[in-house]
C-alpha cells in the first residue's frame, strides 16, 4: 500500500480504519476522555526522556530541526495534557492524539479517501511546505519524514496537511505511526493499544 524509502532509523507501522458511520455520529464516550488525564492506567510505559531523545533523532536524520513550533506532536500533545487541555476533536483523531500522548510515538491520523494516487513516505526536499490548518499557516518541511501522495507531501510527525485530514463526513482513515529502531518493539506496544481503543470506539481495522 504504501512504498517506503530506505532510512536507517524508520520503523513505521499504519493502520487503516473503517468508521461504522461519519465521524460526526461516532459517539465520544466517558471512558475516552478519562484517558486524557496523564495519570490514566494504560499498561504503557511512561514516555521519558530518552523516547523524546529517539523520536527527535529519527526526525533530525534528514536535516529537519524537531524543535519549537516544530517539535513532534507527541511531545506537543503530552505538553497540552500537562497544562489540563487536551485537544478534543472528534473520536477517532482523540484516540490518535491519546497513543501520542500514552506511547510518546508521534501518530498521525489522516482522511484516507482524501488521498491521491500512489503512496510513499520519504524525505522531503528542500524548499517545501504545505498549509497544515484552516487559517492557511504553513510548515516546511525541508529534511523531514512525510507520507506523499501524487500531489504531495501531506502527513508527517509534526503536522499533517489542511487538505487530508478528517472532517465530519469522514468514513475512512488512515493512521501512521512514526516509530523509529532506536526503541525495539516500542511501536509495536504503542499500535497494539492504540488498535484496541479503536476498536472499542467501534472502528473495523481493515489493514495494518
Amino acid at each position: 500500500m504504501i512504498t517506503i524509502d530506505d532510512h536507517p532509523l524508520l520503523d513505521l507501522r499504519t493502520l487503516v480504519t473503517t468508521w461504522e458511520a461519519s465521524l460526526s455520529e461516532v459517539e465520544t464516550p466517558t471512558w475516552l476522555g478519562a484517558l486524557a488525564d496523564l495519570d490514566a492506567d494504560t499498561g504503557l510505559p511512561l514516555p521519558d526522556d530518552g523516547v523524546r531523545k529517539a523520536v527527535r533523532d529519527l526526525l533530525r536524520h534528514g536535516g529537519f530541526k524537531p524543535a519549537g513550533r516544530s517539535k513532534p506532536c507527541s511531545e506537543y500533545i503530552r505538553a497540552a495534557a500537562g497544562k489540563g487541555y487536551f485537544p478534543a476533536i472528534n473520536p477517532a483523531v482523540d484516540a490518535c492524539n491519546l497513543a501520542c500522548l500514552h506511547g510518546g510515538v508521534p501518530v498521525s491520523l489522516v482522511d484516507l479517501d482524501l488521498l491521491n494516487g500512489a503512496l510513499r513516505i520519504g524525505i522531503a526536499g528542500p524548499g517545501t511546505s504545505y498549509v497544515f490548518n484552516a487559517s492557511g499557516q504553513e510548515i516546511r518541511l525541508d529534511g523531514l519524514l512525510c507520507l506523499f501522495d501524487d500531489e504531495g507531501p501531506c502527513a508527517n510527525a509534526v503536522k499533517d496537511a489542511q487538505r487530508i485530514k478528517t472532517h465530519p463526513g469522514t468514513t475512512r482513515t488512515l493512521s501512521l505511526l512514526w516509530g523509529t529502531r532506536a526503541l525495539p518493539g516500542k511501536v509495536d506496544a504503542v499500535l497494539d493499544w492504540y488498535r484496541g481503543v479503536v476498536e472499542r470506539l467501534g472502528g473495523r481495522i481493515t489493514s495494518r
